[in-house]
């Protein structure tokens, strides 16, 4: 199992896996055919109000990292976390982000725990 972490707007690559986009919008200038996008599950992204909150500032992010943890114990993310865990025992899994700065935003989050 490996799960690892690539920007949206880099080409697919064979090892990819399953392809999912982590990310709550979807992500500018990109068609929807070249992202190659196997998965997008809205409902395990962070919250509008925690994205917009982490973004406003200079945020800590370990402090993001706990809040975007405590949503994902919410019923409805736990249930989406699990289906992906699943997705990858089974083979490997890219999350896919618009972020800039990939290993600080929540698909490195995603990651740690599905690795966990």
């Amino acid at each position: 199992m490996t799960v690892r972490v690539r920007r949206v707007y880099e080409p697919p690559q064979p090892e990819d896996g399953l392809r999912v986009l982590v990310d709550r919008l979807w992500p500018r200038g990109l068609a929807k055919d070249a992202a190659r996008v196997d998965e997008w599950p809205k409902d395990l992204t962070p919250s509008t109000e925690l994205r917009r909150w982490y973004h406003a500032e200079e945020r800590p992010y370990g402090e993001f990292r706990a809040r975007y943890e405590a949503e994902l114990a919410a019923p409805g993310a736990a249930g989406l976390l699990d289906g992906l865990r699943r997705s990858a025992r089974e083979g490997d899994v890219t999350l896919l982000t618009a972020s800039k700065w990939p290993e600080r935003s929540h698909a490195e989050v995603l990651r740690r725990l599905l690795e966990d």
